[in-house]
């Protein structure tokens, strides 16, 4: 019986090491996307994007009860537009409303998902969460090796952060898949393939939470 428990502990304690090692990005999900513009004709619509939210929301909390980082990866744009790209900035200007613009309720989280003081809040100008961030030192610095992705969208933000993790050499990078989301299932899927071909881990949100190595 002390063996068994001894087994566990060795068992437990390897499982800790691991999630500690272990982060979690969730990129996007803001209120602009989400909620503010689910109207069919506009250009920012992400119906998608709400599904998931329920699924994004467990995989933080099953994160937290493990100890592993929260790292949001979030947009905040300049309301002119400077900090944009050059392809979405006739959307901001004086009169304008673009997308996520800084100090506005659309930059924030979507109702649900908070920022937690243990977080760390990470923001992007661009697709990827690493391209001119801080992203890459402040995971090297506490130790991480393994990168977990949420969040939208699946051809744009997630695939870029995906691809750039994988040419950084991080062993470890997992999406989840239904906690992911494009504007079709199509789009969707498609990119799930090519992250899946480039040695990306694809995993439902149950098999994740079921799983013993973060």
């Amino acid at each position: 019986m002390n063996l068994l428990l001894v087994c566990i502990w060795i068992r437990f304690v390897a499982m800790a090491e691991k999630w500690k090692k272990t982060a979690l990005l969730v990129i996007d999900m803001q209120v602009f996307d989400l909620k503010d513009y689910l109207a069919p004709d506009s250009p920012y619509c992400m119906p998608a994007g709400r599904a998931i939210i329920p699924s994004v929301k467990r995989t933080v909390d099953v994160a937290r009860e493990r100890g592993i980082l929260v790292v949001w990866a979030v947009r905040e744009h300049d309301y002119l537009g400077r900090d944009v790209e050059l392809f979405r900035r006739h959307h901001y200007g004086v009169g304008k409303t673009g997308p996520v613009i800084k100090g506005t309720p659309g930059a924030g989280m979507i109702d649900g998902l908070e920022v937690r003081e243990e977080d760390y809040k990470l923001l992007k100008n661009r697709f990827s969460s690493f391209l001119e961030t801080n992203l890459h030192s402040l995971l090297q610095s506490a130790g991480i090796d393994s990168i977990v992705v949420v969040g939208i969208q699946t051809p744009n933000c997630i695939r870029q952060t995906v691809f750039d993790a994988v040419s950084l050499d991080y062993p470890y990078v997992t999406v989840i898949v239904d906690a992911t989301a494009a504007e079709t299932p199509e789009v969707h899927d498609a990119n799930i393939f090519d992250m899946k071909n480039i040695g990306v881990e694809i995993s439902t949100l149950e098999e994740w939470c079921q799983s013993k190595s973060g």
